[in-house]
Parts: structure tokens; sequence; C-alpha cells
């Protein structure tokens, strides 16, 4: 029978209990104790660099030429936190409510209310590392509204909010590369877990330029690769994201939790032709001043700024008026695919819907004219200077979608469609983070445990930086403390040899089929069932 080891007492008050109570390693002991860390995202990067900086001897593996490409870059939108600097309502408790309710009431409720509690630690610590959020006139951070919430907690820089978060990271990480705290080994794949008397004691890692197998020793190891996404073959996921680590540990019986919640989000560029690896997410924060909507008539073929306003359906404001555009992603994405499927879908294949910008540019619009006096401004005058402020909070990604799909997006509604983009499911964790394997810890989207059927838009990079930063400094010592005895394992040992032994045998079989067709047609195969089967 497996335990989560959830402490005792009430909700709010376990994380702190557990802190105060929690075993801990003195720092002599902590320089003779080696961790291994999968991935360099932001939960392994700012896992290592916190683990690097209390003392620990760490080795960090990525299967990039640098940390800095780990594809957290590709979180666009924003990262919750609950500081309430609108005074608009938030609270710690509000944070994890939306979080467990967008969840479906499926996460586990301990985990999600320390995640909760955390999140303002998360963006001092990002300021205190110089990233650059975006701040309002007067000098304070600014926020903006995602789905699932009807509070502004989410802060923001630009629409490359991943990619500075994990430069702030990265940056800790390269720190502790210096300080000697943190050896960094890229271009590495890991290829086994090694267990000892049912402990996690290393890994078998490929040397990607060399293609040499090595064997590594640590007391304890961290996987923090990411989802499993790219099973559905097209996704917002980079090809590189291919769950083997995860697959590898439940090889070695680390037990999954809920793997069949894959979140499907709702605002992503269309698929083009068959011709595409991957699909291109357009951030959720564009629903933050985007309109939905799709002709009232079936298979209408009038471009859209050819139908009048009162022949358009704006269908989640209609049908969600508390929340309007930013409902839940799952509400969202399933709403559309209805809308699709009922004969209301535009573009050529009819599988999009139109995502809305002329209301916010007029808005904004009229904003700047009163700031500046402007009280008989023509209309062209404030179309301008809405464009203006849409692309101060937008402008990257309206770009992006423009070199993609040729249309311009100030001036032609987008074209958006669901597409897979993140797993709530992942390899099982306790309380502690760490899976069924003793010693072997999952974090990030790589565990289970945080978003229950449904992730809230701006979660992601708010559960990888608390795993990283806040709680596996704490919880890892738990475990080590025990383990302050064990010295370093030879990597002769024969629980190496035979690991290194089934990642020749299973290349040695691989490169023998002789085989016609491409790991990449099976796979486009399976992720066609993948979609069709088990989709919306």
């Amino acid at each position: 029978m497996i335990s989560s080891k959830i402490p005792a007492g009430t909700l709010e008050a376990k994380w702190n209990d557990y802190k105060g109570h929690v075993k801990l390693v003195n720092p002599s002991n902590k320089r003779n104790l080696e961790i291994i860390i999968i991935g360099t995202g932001l939960a392994g990067a700012s896992a290592a660099a916190s683990l690097g900086e209390l003392g620990y001897k760490v080795k960090a593996f990525c299967f990039q030429d640098s940390p800095r490409r780990a594809h957290s870059i590709a979180a666009q939108g924003g990262i919750n936190a609950a500081k309430n600097y609108q005074n608009d309502g938030d609270s710690v408790f509000r944070l994890f409510y939306d979080t467990i309710k967008g969840g479906d009431y499926r996460a586990r409720e301990a985990n999600v209310h320390r995640l909760s509690e955390v999140s303002a630690n998360i963006i001092d610590q990002c300021v205190a590392q110089g990233v650059p959020f975006a701040r309002e006139y007067g000098g304070l951070l600014s926020n903006r509204s995602f789905g699932g919430t009807q509070v502004q907690r989410t802060f923001y820089a630009a629409g490359q909010t991943g990619q500075q978060l994990l430069i702030g990271a990265y940056q800790a990480l390269e720190r502790q590369v210096a300080l000697g705290n943190v050896t960094m080994y890229t271009r590495h794949e890991m290829l086994e877990i090694v267990t000892i008397e049912g402990k996690a004691r290393g890994i078998i890692a490929r040397n990607l330029i060399s293609g040499e197998l090595e064997r590594h020793f640590g007391h304890a190891v961290l996987l923090c690769s990411g989802g499993y996404g790219n099973v559905f073959y097209l996704s917002t996921n980079a090809m590189g994201c291919n769950v083997t680590a995860a697959w590898k540990a439940h090889k070695k019986g680390a037990y999954f939790g809920n793997p069949c919640f894959t979140q499907i989000h709702p605002t992503c560029i269309p698929v083009s032709g068959d011709h595409q690896s991957k699909l291109t997410l357009m951030s959720e924060s564009l629903r933050n001043d985007g309109r939905i909507w799709v002709p009232k008539k079936q298979g209408d073929n009038r471009k859209p700024n050819e139908i009048p306003e009162d022949e358009r359906d704006y269908y989640l404001e209609r049908r969600y008026p508390a929340f309007g555009n930013l409902v839940p992603r799952d509400v969202a994405s399933r709403a559309a695919k209805e809308r699709c499927d009922a004969g209301y879908g535009v573009g050529s294949s009819r599988q999009a819907v139109y995502l809305d910008y002329a209301d916010a540019i007029q808005r904004y619009g009229r904003g700047e004219a009163n700031k500046r006096g402007l009280s008989n401004a023509d209309a062209d005058t404030i179309t301008e200077m809405g464009k203006q402020v849409v692309k101060e909070k937008y402008g990257n990604l309206f770009d992006m979608y423009e070199k993609i799909t040729g249309e311009n997006p100030y001036v032609i509604p987008m074209r958006i469609y669901p597409a897979v983009h993140y797993t709530m499911g992942g390899l099982w964790v306790d309380y502690e983070l760490m899976t069924t394997v003793p010693g072997l810890y999952a974090l990030g989207e790589a565990n289970f445990s945080d978003h229950g059927a449904n992730r809230l838009g701006a979660s992601a990079l708010m559960q990888g930086l608390a795993d990283g930063y806040f709680v596996i400094p704490y919880t890892i010592g738990n475990y080590l403390a025990d383990e302050i005895r064990v010295k370093p394992i030879s990597t002769d040992h024969p629980a190496f040899i035979e690991a290194e032994n089934q990642a020749l045998q299973r290349f040695q079989t691989l490169k023998n089929i002789n085989g016609k067709q491409t790991v990449e047609s099976f796979h486009k195969r399976l992720g066609k069932i993948m979609w069709d089967k088990c989709g919306m």
C-alpha cells in the first residue's frame, strides 16, 4: 500500500508544520551527498540551482546544447501568484480554490494548497534575479487574467514569460556551476535508472556527441523532464519532448497517476497540412482581450470582416457570462469543437474559430486618446493608438501569427483551434514529490499531483518553479538525512553493469530490425489514433 505522506492538520497548517518538523541534513554532510537531476527546464534548473546552493553535489543532465533551450522557453503568457496586487479579492485560498475547481476537484488538495502558499515567493525570487516582468506606469508589477479565474493574478513578461523565467533560473544554475557545486552535462540522454536494493542510485546516460554510454551514481535522482503530450504526434510540444525519462522510470517500478488527463489548449494555430510535425500555441493571454466567435450561419464563406456584428455568435460569452472568453481551457476547447462539428467552423478546413481583437483595439485606442486629451480624435487615430497598446502587450505573439499564416491579426481576426498542449497526469508522487521508487523524485509536469483533470493557464510555470525553488529543498532532506552513511557506490557495481547492458541490448535490437518504415511513420499513425479516439 503506497502512502501519500500528507501531514496531519488543517490544509492551512500542513506545509508550515511539515517544514518545522522535517529531518535536516547539516552542511558538512550535504557536501558528501550526490544528486542527479534529469532535465534543466524551469523545474530542473531551479532545483539544481537551489540544491547546489544548499551545498549538495549536483549533476544536471539535458539533451540540448544548453539548459536555455529547454522547452520551458515556449511558455508565453505568464505565471500565477497569489499576491493580490490588484486588490481584486485574490488570496492564497482563492488561488487554491480556483486550481482545485479548474481541475474538476481531482488534484491532491494538500499539494495544491502548498503551491498556492509559495506562489508569492516565486515572484519575489524572480524579481531578485532580474526577470523583466511587465510593470504599470508607476513601477508596480502588472497583472492580467487567465482562464478559469475572476481575478488578475498572472504576472508576465510580454509573450515570453517562460523564456525570461528560464533565463533567471539558468543564471542561478550557472552560478552554482561556476562555484563547482553543480556539474552540467549537456547533450546527454538518460537511458536507464539504476536501482540498488530497491532505491534509485544512479543512471546510465549516453553522450549524444560521442555516442558513449556513461554510468553516474547519485544518492537520489530527480526527474524534471516534462510531460508526454507528444504521444498525440501533433502537439504544441517540441519534438524532443519525448517522455523517455518518465517511461524508463515507469519500467523501473514508478507508478503513473492519471495518465488519461491530457490538456487540449483552445488557442492554437490550426493544422495546415500533412507536412507538420508540431503545432504552434497562441498564448491564453490573448483570450484576456480577444473575443472568440463563429458565424451564426452554418458554412458561411464570407470573410470575417464582411460578417456584421449581429450575425456573429460570441458563443463563450453567451454560454458562460460569468467568465466570458476566460472560461477554463477544457471548457473553451470542447465548445470550439462542438461549434465546428455542428458546421459553424471557419477557414478552408472548417476546423477553426475566430479570435478577434477589433473591440480591444478600439477600447484601448479610446483610452489612449482620453489620456492624451484628444477628445475629438478621429477613428483612424483611435485605431492606430489602440494597435500600439495591443502591440506592447502581445506584439511578439501577433508577429509570430503573421509569420506563420501570412495574415495580419491587427486587421483580420486570428483563426484558432484546440491542440494537445500539457499533461496533468504523470508519475505518481507523494507529498514530498517522491515516486513509488525510493530516492526517485518527479518535479514539474513530470508528476501528476497539482492540476487534477485540467490545468489553469499560467500555472505550469508556477508549479515548476515552486517544486524546484521551494519544495524539493525541504522534502529531499527528509530522505537524505537517512542516507548520510551511504558512501558513493562504485559504478562497477553489478546493478550499473546490468542497466548498461540492457541499454546496449535495446540499441542492438533496434539496429538489427532492418525495417522499411521510419519511427516517424509509426508515431504519426499512433498520434492520429490517439487524437481521433482519445482527444476531445
